[in-house]
């Protein structure tokens, strides 16, 4: 069966019996990877629904009325001329910004809701225009899926690839739950998409399709499926993304236009390399396989027929023959589980705390504070979640 789908090409899965995956795809700005990615898409897809444009706190990687400036919108089209026989693509945009929050604070949402609400697949796939996986890797989920359509939830686990396609960053946050990415969920009618921040989808019943038959990250990836993750690849591409979350997430994101200069341009701080970086991180060699299409971009981007600014690479060389260096990641590494278990204990000594408290008030010997009354002058908001 997944020789048949390699030789379906471009046909696609339809008529294979296969389930039939609808993508999603939220993009700003997404060149150079557009059309790589929607190439390397097309022969699994039932369906590839692209919402394109940000919301207001992207406005200075926008247009004015809240589009992509690098010409996104116009390859998106031109594929869908030139690359879409069986119409496949749909292309959806709005005038203006996106709304900026969900109804509970949640960014890009509505974004989501926008590619969920015109889905007809069994399963929707959302996928990040820099998201890659191996031809290989595409046709083991839809074996899986065939095999047990019990499977209502599937997460990756991602390689996140750094400054060029022989390097890779880890750290702490990705250590302690971030490199696990909520992707596929089964789709119907009466399904809900909830939320984007994390993903989250309801069936017809309401319920979380995480708590009932889900696979997780490290489940696929000891199936030899992983997410390829080029989302620190290029200069512009970090430098527009902390432009975005330095007002999408001020309360976490403050400096993080100063870290995409200082770390990530010129490595000036070399153990923390990534966008998330008050937590330790680091760069690390990789030695291992890239799905085709991001080859064949690069390939694209050596030749010049794509101009594309890449990260020099001598900086990284030298850092990564570093004996010191060397010996700084193996301290991190070690240190993160007991950085884990001290945060644990300080938790746990707070929450101690508040026991004799507590106590008090279930026997009556201390009275219940009020509940606090909006609108009493108070702030009843909720701050930002990330």
């Amino acid at each position: 069966m997944l020789s048949r789908i390699a030789q379906a090409g471009k046909g696609g899965t339809d008529g294979l019996g296969l389930p039939r995956i609808t993508f999603g795809i939220i993009v700003l700005n997404g060149e150079p990877f557009t059309r790589y990615c929607l190439r390397s898409l097309y022969p699994y897809a039932h369906q590839i629904i692209v919402v394109e444009g940000g919301h207001e706190d992207a406005r200075a990687v926008t247009t004015a009325d809240g589009h992509s400036i690098d010409g996104t919108l116009d390859v998106l089209e031109r594929f869908k001329a030139e690359e879409d026989p069986l119409g496949k693509v749909q292309i959806v945009t709005r005038d203006g910004f996106w709304p900026k929050t969900d109804e509970a604070g949640r960014h890009r949402t509505h974004q989501s809701r926008a590619y969920a609400e015109r889905a007809t697949g069994d399963y929707l796939w959302q996928i990040d225009i820099d998201e890659f996986y191996l031809p290989s890797q595409m046709e083991s989920v839809l074996h899986m899926l065939v095999h047990d359509p019990t499977i209502t939830a599937v997460s990756f686990n991602l390689l996140a690839f750094w400054g060029g396609l022989d390097y890779v960053h880890d750290g702490w946050y990705w250590r302690r739950g971030g490199v696990q990415c909520h992707r596929l969920f089964k789709w119907g009618a009466g399904y809900r998409y909830v939320r984007h921040e994390p993903p989250m989808v309801h069936d017809d019943c309401g319920r979380d399709a995480h708590q009932l038959h889900w696979i997780g990250g490290d489940e696929m990836e000891s199936q030899g499926v992983r997410m390829y993750h080029y989302d620190h690849l290029f200069p512009h591409q970090v430098r527009q993304k902390a432009a975005i979350y330095r007002f999408e997430k001020p309360r976490v994101c403050a400096e993080i236009e100063r870290w995409a200069e200082e770390s990530y341009i010129r490595l000036g701080h070399p153990f923390h390399v990534e966008r998330h970086y008050w937590y330790p991180s680091w760069l690390e060699r990789y030695r291992g396989d890239h799905p085709p299409e991001v080859l064949r971009m690069m390939a694209d981007i050596q030749t010049g027929h794509l101009a594309v600014e890449q990260r020099r690479t001598d900086d990284i060389e030298r850092l990564l023959r570093s004996p010191v260096y060397r010996a700084g990641r193996l301290a991190l590494k070690a240190a993160d589980p007991v950085d884990r278990v001290w945060r644990w204990s300080r938790l746990q000594a707070v929450r101690a705390s508040h026991v004799p408290r507590k106590l008090a008030q279930a026997v009556g010997l201390r009275e219940t504070p009020p509940a606090r009354q909006s609108g009493s002058g108070a702030d009843t908001s909720k701050g930002d979640q990330t």
